[in-house]
């Protein structure tokens, strides 16, 4: 079952060239890792330093919450981010809370 997770976020000022340098030069253990949690079609966009991420979980969002959430290699890219970062997390689910969808068009 296919579900659509969507995020927002801010990218520390004057770090908007290193985020995007350090997506330009993800890790490769990092890529495997989404995957391995059901999620493609995931883009980033930014507008100045005003992040909005959206991603397809292939095997829904819980699934792909719980995989990411278990994973020391996602606690290693949190904490190589945290300079550049910052996100509101949902201390339930460990992960940024979830925007509600407003319009689809398929």
């Amino acid at each position: 079952m296919m579900e659509r997770f969507a995020w927002k976020g801010h990218i520390k000022p004057g770090m908007q060239a290193e985020y995007k340098r350090r997506h330009d030069e993800i890790w490769p253990e990092m890529v495997e890792l989404l995957k391995a949690a059901g999620i493609r079609n995931y883009t980033i966009w930014s507008d100045g330093d005003v992040l909005f991420g959206y991603y397809e979980c292939v095997n829904g969002i819980e699934f792909a919450e719980k995989t990411q959430a278990g994973s020391p290699i996602v606690d290693k890219w949190n904490v190589y981010m945290d300079d550049v970062l910052e996100l509101e997390m949902d201390p339930v689910t460990g992960a940024q809370p979830k925007m509600q969808c407003m319009f689809l068009m398929e």
